[in-house]
C-alpha cells in the first residue's frame, strides 16, 4: 500500500489515464475526485465487491443448473 499525505487540490496520478484530485478534507472525511475515462469502471470498495458477489453468485447458480440438465434423465 503506497501512503500519501496531500492537501485540498493536489493530487494522485495513476498510470496514464487515471488522477485523483482531494476536493475537501476534515477530521472526519476526504472528499475525491476521480478523472478517469469512461471506459474505466471506478466502484466504491463496497460496491465493488457487492458486485463481485453477484457475479459469483451467478456463475454458480449456472454451474448448477448445468449440471442438473446433465444429470436429468432424457425425455
Amino acid at each position: 500500500m503506497l501512503i500519501l499525505a496531500r492537501k485540498k487540490g493536489q493530487s494522485v496520478q495513476i498510470g496514464a489515464q487515471v488522477r485523483v484530485v482531494v476536493l475537501e478534507a476534515s477530521k472526519d472525511f476526504v472528499r475525491l475526485g476521480i478523472e478517469a475515462p469512461p471506459e474505466v469502471p471506478v466502484y466504491r470498495s463496497e460496491i465493488y465487491a457487492a458486485i463481485c458477489e453477484e457475479n459469483a453468485a451467478a456463475v454458480t447458480s449456472k454451474k448448477a443448473l448445468e449440471s442438473l440438465k446433465n444429470k436429468a434423465p432424457a425425455p
